[in-house]
């Protein structure tokens, strides 16, 4: 993969969210599994601040089913804490895509620098990293066969690949 593609995929795109109580348990502590709905809330809002949402993407008959998954956890985020969930893509393919996700917990500071900077692979990231992980995905049409995304959507493959690997304005 060119550079530039590397530039582009170690982009971190950053959304945040706070702990219901419904998401912790009696110590007020986050349910493990809560984790995976926020990577997908992440990679949802990743691919919406790109200009694409995954309605419009299963509207052209493509699905993203998670192929494989990894997450490793540091520490707890508990009732009540304002998280931010960090994305970013490391592979993109016209078979394939696959994200990495930091999970954090940033001060109010760290909060309100969080705009004023894009953060990319290599740089020391904000807050107390609480999760980190990966998805694996492959492209499937609406009968679960695996599909080249240039062929059977290549609209949808052209504004991924603009967005994401060498062009747009990010």
């Amino acid at each position: 993969m060119a550079k530039d593609r590397m530039d582009k995929l170690g982009r971190w795109f950053q959304t945040s969210v706070r702990v219901r109580y419904q998401e912790s348990d009696q110590m007020g502590v986050v349910y493990h599994a809560n984790y995976l709905n926020w990577f997908e809330i992440g990679r949802t809002e990743m691919i919406r601040e790109l200009g694409i949402t995954y309605r419009s993407m299963e509207e052209q008959g493509v699905l993203l089913p998670v192929t494989d998954l990894e997450m490793k956890f540091s520490q707890p985020a508990r009732y009540d804490d304002e998280i931010t969930i960090f994305t970013r893509m490391t592979a993109f393919s016209k078979l394939r895509i696959k994200y990495a996700y930091e999970v954090r917990r940033l001060s109010e500071e760290e909060r309100s620098l969080l705009r004023e900077k894009e953060y990319t692979e290599g740089q020391e990231m904000p807050g107390e990293l609480l999760v980190s992980g990966s998805t694996s995905h492959v492209w499937v049409n609406r009968d679960w066969q695996p599909v080249r995304l240039d062929r059977g959507a290549p609209g949808l493959y052209s504004a991924l690949e603009q967005s994401l690997v060498g062009g747009g304005d990010q």
